[in-house]
């Protein structure tokens, strides 16, 4: 059976970030239509559904990859947010991090050493915290 897939997506698209934003967007979509009366959210969840789908069972794959690139570009900034913002929450327990009173850099020092001098890395301004 799994030869047979094998064989059946061989020189297909296949899933991406896209086709997998675009899941959870119909998942969405159709958590949505449960609660509104109105038709739109399952026409929409079908319509996501569909052209997720087509994506991955496209033959053409550099249009594809354009596309996903495309997406990737765009939610940069939001996906680097939610990197930091996870990685800090990871080292809460061991750090503190404040903002630069001079250029707004974020600094990340050990936690527990009490009052102590910091000096920003990127303008070299000393301003001084309780850790």
């Amino acid at each position: 059976m799994r030869d047979k897939l094998n064989r059946f997506m061989a020189g297909r698209y296949g899933n991406d970030s896209l086709n997998r934003f675009l899941l959870g967007a119909a998942f969405v979509c159709l958590i949505l239509s449960w609660f509104v009366v109105r038709g739109v959210f399952s026409f929409l969840t079908l319509f996501l559904l569909f052209y997720t789908y087509y994506r991955a069972l496209s033959r053409n794959v550099a249009a594809r990859a354009a596309e996903n690139d495309r997406y990737l570009h765009v939610t940069e900034r939001i996906r680097r947010l939610l990197r930091v913002n996870k990685l800090r929450f990871q080292q809460r327990n061991t750090y503190r991090f404040f903002k630069c009173p001079g250029c707004g850099q974020q600094v990340r020092v050990p936690k527990g050493r009490g009052r102590i001098m910091i000096t920003c890395p990127k303008c070299r301004v000393s301003f001084e915290k309780t850790t």
